[in-house]
């Protein structure tokens, strides 16, 4: 018989919940494995407080593979003036051009100032770009013009592009990246991963706990809100997605092996669920995936989950909710609430199993 639910499953309101505004984090745990934990056991419904994340070590046994995405954050947020008319607007870069190199794909505050041809400055005049197409929703595709490197001229005039209900300034860009960050071209962190140190890998490793890597070079899909009231409406935006050859082989053995596979975060999880949906195993590919995981989604490729606490209403959180049951999970925040967890990018961690 199926199951009836009070609510709709497609519904946006079913995915909101209260949080107070003080559990916000606004900056990093002072140490990173020393952030809160919460656990939650999809098949009897046992939630469980952790005082420090590091405890994770407890629930990760031989052979479990843990899959981290080892994109790099790029300082992406560029403050510009335009050109002609001296106004001033924000951008935002998402993705660059798989052709044609130094093309951008961002997005634009103040967007009704930046027209097809209009030329923006940046960091005074170190760098220009010319809007070359407009597209809804603040999406300009820019060309970038320099003298040098573009990751240089970045670093020196970009800004990390910290979430909006961050106040804070950083005062170590670092605490904005994962330890084991490499590949650069995300305009956000896998916070998830923030909660892992060197040491804590080395631990694990000593376990025979596996390491694999993706990378999901994290735009606009991941952190765009949803606004229709019916979910399944929404426009979730590609990202780049890759597996290398090695990293395929160690998820092929361990599916072929029945071993537990754990993502580290929502897009670690995308990105191996990505490709099993669109090859059925675990091929080498770089690929675009606009992936939209709500409830009702046949997980092919993970058996686990250490991720953050997610918006009211984000796709983050139907995707969490889809993993373990709407119901348990809406329980899970509102323990968190209750006791006190810190919540988003900086927040607490937790583990589905």
């Amino acid at each position: 018989m199926e199951k009836q639910f009070d609510y709709d499953i497609y519904s946006l309101s079913s995915y909101d919940y209260y949080l107070p505004e003080e559990l916000i984090a606004q900056s990093p745990s002072e140490k990173r494995d020393e952030s809160r934990l919460l656990t939650v056991n999809r098949e009897d419904g046992i939630i469980k407080d952790e005082d420090k994340f590091f405890k994770i070590e407890d629930y990760l046994y031989e052979g479990d593979v843990l899959v981290r995405n080892n994109t790099k954050v790029i300082p992406a947020r560029l403050f510009a003036t335009k050109k002609e008319t001296n106004g001033h607007c924000e951008v935002l870069l998402l993705k660059e051009d798989d052709k044609e190199k130094d093309l951008w794909t961002t997005l634009v505050g103040n967007a009704h100032i930046v027209k097809e041809g209009t030329v923006l400055t940046f960091g005074d005049d170190k760098m220009k770009a010319v809007c070359k197409e407009v597209k809804d929703e603040g999406i300009r595709v820019m060309k970038f013009i320099y003298q040098g490197i573009f990751l240089e001229n970045l670093e020196e005039i970009g800004k990390m592009p910290l979430p909006p209900y961050i106040h804070s300034q950083l005062l170590n860009n670092d605490r904005y990246q994962t330890v084991y960050a490499k590949i650069s071209g995300s305009a956000a962190a896998p916070t998830a991963g923030f909660h892992f140190t060197d040491e804590l890998f080395e631990r694990l490793k000593k376990k025979n706990v596996e390491i694999a890597e993706v990378t999901l070079n994290i735009g606009l899909g991941t952190f765009r809100p949803v606004k229709k009231d019916d979910i399944r409406l929404h426009n979730m935006h590609s990202e780049r997605c890759m597996l290398d050859e090695k990293n395929a082989e160690i998820l092929s053995r361990a599916k072929k092996e029945k071993r537990r596979i754990i993502p580290v975060g929502t897009t670690s999880l995308r990105t191996i669920e990505s490709i099993y949906q669109k090859y059925s195993c675990f091929k080498p590919t770089v690929m675009d995936t606009s992936l939209f995981i709500y409830p009702g989604f046949d997980f092919k490729a993970s058996d686990a989950l250490i991720t953050n606490f997610h918006l009211p209403k984000s796709t983050l959180l139907m995707l969490i909710c889809a993993f373990a049951s709407r119901d348990l999970v809406l329980k899970a925040y509102n323990h968190a609430v209750e006791n006190k967890y810190r919540f988003f990018s900086f927040g607490d961690s937790m583990f589905i199993y």
